[in-house]
């Protein structure tokens, strides 16, 4: 926390941090797996765009934030799961404006021991609901503002499901905290194009990438609720879960009921091509 390393239990932040009384803060989530960090530079290009977008200070360099990121996997001796940052406008009265305010951007980063790789959910698939999308018009900005995904997604576990998927009219934005994607009867993946809608995901580029590398057809553009029930395949991808097949929504099954191999098989390349450019 701001330049000091310390128990969970010693952390404290202040009641005016703006992080608190206006969710005024960004974040990113960057995995770890055999002690190193995947997309790395990808996360801190998209930290920066996010700061950028809310008019909040670059105070920390890239290659700052890499030594407190493998400074924490040490400390932590975390050979797999997340670290976490979050970067806060910082410390001032309460005041909607922040146009005068000279205050110190606050740095919080913590880490999440967690099994990615030979994760469950990827393994049997994920039930999926349909939630109407009310965020906010700027999706694509990586706020810690997430209450609306987090009770969505809390209703819908209640419900037996693993997770949502969000529309807006009769189209698929994205999920809760990931991207999604149909697979046709031809194996044409589709996905949203990138616009204010939905987040820009790190490991959507770099699945993306990973697919057209292998010759598969990728189509960006948005998909309806009628396609995605009829698809062949569908999965999301996230930092977290890099690519977890979707097998039901909203009770109706999709395509055979079972992780397809078109996910199975991004997975798998994926995350041997992660690896091999991991630092």
């Amino acid at each position: 926390m701001n330049g000091v390393y310390l128990p969970e239990d010693q952390a404290q932040i202040s009641i005016f941090d703006r992080a608190v009384l206006f969710a005024d803060a960004v974040y990113e989530v960057t995995a770890v797996v055999d002690g190193k960090l995947l997309d790395f530079d990808g996360h801190m290009e998209r930290l920066k765009r996010s700061l950028n977008e809310l008019d909040m200070e670059e105070v920390y360099t890239r290659e700052d934030l890499l030594s407190i990121h493998r400074a924490l996997i040490e400390k932590n001796d975390l050979q797999e799961g997340l670290i976490y940052l979050q970067v806060t406008r910082g410390v001032a009265d309460r005041d909607f404006d922040f146009s005068d305010m000279d205050a110190q951007p606050g740095l919080i980063l913590f880490t999440q021991a967690k099994n990615l790789v030979d994760n469950p959910l990827a393994a049997r698939g994920q039930n999926i609901s349909l939630v109407e999308d009310q965020r906010w018009g700027r999706s694509d900005i990586k706020t810690v503002q997430l209450l609306f995904s987090s009770v969505a997604k809390s209703r819908a576990k209640k419900n037996g499901a693993d997770d949502v998927w969000l529309y807006r009219g009769d189209e698929i934005t994205e999920g809760s905290s990931n991207n999604a994607y149909i697979v046709t009867e031809n194996d044409e993946i589709i996905t949203r194009e990138l616009s204010t809608d939905i987040l820009h995901g790190i490991t959507r580029k770099s699945v993306l990438n990973v697919a057209r590398s292998h010759q598969m057809q990728v189509l960006e553009r948005a998909f309806t609720i009628e396609e995605l029930k009829s698809a062949k395949e569908a999965f999301s991808t996230s930092a977290s879960g890099f690519v977890n097949p979707v097998v039901c929504v909203d009770g109706s099954p999709i395509g055979s009921g079972k992780p397809g191999s078109v996910a199975r098989s991004l997975r798998e390349t994926y995350l041997k091509a992660s690896l091999a450019n991991a630092i």
